[in-house]
């Protein structure tokens, strides 16, 4: 049975993208066989982090949920494109960055139902350990539906006000779909406040476990998406609460 893990925010600028594509790889790189699907339609962009140009998507997501094509038919094998070798596999389902398909989103919608159907027929037809989805920031029927299904939500926030709010009317959602495993996970947090502090802060609010706080980091910034961090700076403190945080979610 493959772990489905969704990694939602909800507002966006969090890392939502970043965090899911290195702890993907990070999964990858363990040996797993790892799907990572972008049902952020309205704002792709994680087939950037891996590589994946748009001129080379012959099918998207958008395609599937349009019933032009089965969703195996959108999932592009990104292994090869990580710049480093990895014992795993890595098969990405990009939403379309096409402003035409984008717009059609928007003005006429889609069946959210048939991304369920999707995940399922994924992990049997690509033999997949780990589903991993990044999910539209905020809450739609079609994140709802993803979060329903998932072993495991990864709630990322920022220690920002706004952000406080909302992961409070996230987790209380989540807790109401019965999610078995449910984590918080604090990003882009300034170096000068006090790591251990902010966690137990944001663990004593909602009652719920933080698998890790994740501090501002120039390398990071620095990177602007151009690749996999945990895979370009294995050594870094960062890629270290990645790695934290991929134990404790399969965990």
């Amino acid at each position: 049975m493959a772990t489905i893990i969704s990694v939602h925010s909800f507002r966006g600028g969090t890392g939502k993208s970043n965090t899911t594509a290195n702890i993907t790889a990070l999964l990858a790189a363990q040996g797993y066989r790892v799907g990572v699907i972008d049902t952020d339609i309205q704002s792709p962009g994680i087939h950037v982090l891996f590589g994946l140009d748009e001129d080379h998507m012959a099918h998207s997501l958008n395609d599937y949920l349009w019933g032009t094509c089965e969703i195996e038919d959108a999932a592009y094998d990104v292994t090869n494109e990580l710049g480093t070798p990895i014992s795993g596999k890595i098969f990405l389902i990009p939403s379309s960055i096409k402003a035409g398909e984008i717009a059609r989103v928007l003005r006429d919608g889609y069946d959210p139902g048939l991304l369920n159907d999707g995940f399922q027929r994924l992990v049997e037809a690509l033999d997949l350990d780990v589903l991993m989805i990044d999910t539209h920031p905020g809450l739609n029927e079609e994140t709802l539906l993803s979060i329903a299904i998932s072993d495991a939500l990864l709630i990322i926030m920022r220690p920002d006000q706004q952000d406080y709010q909302g992961t409070g009317v996230t987790v209380e959602v989540a807790r109401k779909l019965d999610v078995p495993h449910l984590l918080l996970m604090v990003n882009k947090v300034p170096q000068t406040y006090d790591m251990n502090d902010v966690g137990k802060r944001v663990e004593q609010i909602y009652n719920c476990p933080v698998a890790a706080v994740i501090p501002h980091s120039d390398e990071l910034m620095a990177l602007a998406s151009a690749g996999v961090f945990a895979l370009r700076f294995p050594d870094h403190p960062v890629t270290a609460a990645y790695r934290q945080v991929a134990a404790r979610l399969m965990g």
